[in-house]
C-alpha cells in the first residue's frame, strides 16, 4: 500500500520554502533545515534523491544552495512522495476498498503542486507549515 514517510514531510515542507523565494538566489541546506526545523543532514540526502529526478538543482560555491529545477505550479505533492516513498501501482488502486481509498489520496497529493501549497501556508499564518 501507499506509504508517506517522514521524508517526503520533511521534503515538502523543505520544498515549499524554495516555492517561497522562486526566482531568488540558491538557498543552503542548512538554511533550509534551520528555517523549518528539519535535520539538515537527512535534508540533504532526501535532496540527492530529489535532484536526481529533476526537482531541485543546486549550485557550488559561496553562494551556493538549491533552487526548483521547474517553476513551483509544475511540480505536485504526489511527483515529490512518490520519488522519495515509491510508486502508487495499479494493482494497489485494484484492492477493494483500499483502492479507493489510494485513489483518493492520489488524487489529492496530484492536485497540490508546490505553489498552491505556499500560497495556502502564507494565507493561512506564513508559518512553517504547509497543507496538503
Amino acid at each position: 500500500m501507499i506509504s508517506i514517510t517522514s521524508k517526503s514531510v520533511y521534503a515538502l515542507s523543505a520544498l515549499v520554502e524554495l516555492a517561497h523565494h522562486e526566482g531568488g538566489d540558491p538557498i543552503p541546506v542548512s538554511e533550509l533545515a534551520r528555517r523549518r526545523d528539519l535535520p539538515a543532514q537527512f535534508l540533504e540526502q532526501l535532496f540527492g534523491s530529489l535532484r536526481r529526478a529533476n526537482i531541485v538543482t543546486s549550485r557550488r560555491g559561496v553562494k551556493g544552495g538549491y533552487l526548483l529545477a521547474r517553476p513551483a505550479a509544475n511540480i505536485n505533492a504526489l511527483e515529490v512522495v512518490q520519488t522519495l516513498d515509491g510508486q502508487i501501482s495499479e494493482d494497489q488502486l485494484a484492492i477493494p476498498p483500499w483502492g479507493e481509498i489510494v485513489g483518493a489520496l492520489r488524487d489529492q497529493l496530484a492536485d497540490r503542486d508546490l505553489a498552491t501549497l505556499a500560497a495556502a501556508e502564507t494565507a493561512e499564518s506564513g508559518g512553517a507549515m504547509y497543507y496538503i
